[in-house]
């Protein structure tokens, strides 16, 4: 139940659908016969409509999700695993066109190849079944199994798990299939923007991990001071992102991550016995 609900709501919530939605019911008031407060209903949503998307209004509410995690640094400790979650793979238009078919987070399948590249003796994960309330098939996982030449990915090394439908059930079925163990160095793959939630459920299913950010869509903070060139781009990102809050904060309710708004482990201190032990 949570899935199809969930899906519902973001359409409705969405800024872009929501404010439309708002100007054609202002619309309707107005041919209706409450001419005043229906036109004005119309114009205020319009008039929000531009705001959205020309002002820094997206780049401020994407920022903080952004820059809660850092940049993976290679710090030399042994990485054990790649686990890279789907959402950037058109599986109807790749098995339509009969190539991969990546939509604006594709920055997730590049790591995956160059971490693969990076990490030859890694475990390779790639977890992400169907997203549609339809149909299920073909699975991102499939599909990228299918394609794994045309992207440089060793095929006798992928693990890929094909029944997730959204961010919670990635970790609990990777969690359940890896089997993870306490000591182990596992990097987590997923947009910037959509880091946090994404650690939040894997702590919560028990498994510890290393934020690897990528796919980002603001270039730090000194972007609120800059104005959008299309109404679009504004649009597109706050979209994004005001569904990635509503994420966060129906997660958390429903028990799903372990924070309203993970963040960064704190570094452990050592313990008595590292803290006394002679320097060699």
């Amino acid at each position: 139940m949570f899935f199809p609900l969930s899906k519902l709501l973001f359409f409705v919530v969405t800024p872009s659908n929501a404010l439309v939605l708002l100007m054609l019911v202002g619309l309707g008031f107005g041919a209706s016969g409450s001419r005043r407060f229906g036109f004005g209903l119309a114009a205020v949503a319009g008039l929000f409509l531009l705001i959205a998307g020309l002002s820094p209004l997206a780049v401020t509410v994407a920022l903080p999700l952004e820059e809660r995690f850092p940049a993976f640094v290679d710090d030399g400790r042994p990485v054990a695993g790649i686990i890279v979650l789907g959402g950037a793979i058109e599986t109807r238009l790749s098995g339509e066109r009969g190539q991969l078919v990546l939509n604006d987070a594709a920055e997730r399948q590049i790591a995956m190849a160059d971490l693969a590249r990076r990490y030859p003796t890694t475990r390779l994960v790639f977890t992400g079944g169907s997203g549609s309330l339809v149909n299920r098939k073909p699975s991102e996982a499939e599909t990228v199994s299918r394609y794994a030449d045309s992207t440089g990915l060793p095929r006798t090394r992928l693990i890929l798990e094909d029944r997730s439908r959204n961010t919670w059930e990635n970790a609990l079925f990777t969690a359940d299939m890896v089997k993870p163990k306490p000591d182990e160095r596992w990097l987590l793959v997923t947009s910037a923007w959509h880091m946090p939630r994404a650690v939040g459920c894997f702590r919560q299913a028990g498994f510890d991990i290393t934020a690897y950010p990528v796919d980002y869509r603001t270039g730090g903070w000194d972007d609120i001071w800059r104005i959008n060139g299309f109404a679009s781009e504004g649009l597109a990102l706050l979209d994004l992102v005001t569904k990635e809050w509503i994420g966060l904060t129906a997660y958390r309710l429903a028990g799903y991550t372990d924070a309203w708004l993970p963040a960064p482990q704190a570094p452990q201190a050592p313990s008595a016995t590292e803290a006394t032990a002679p320097s060699r």
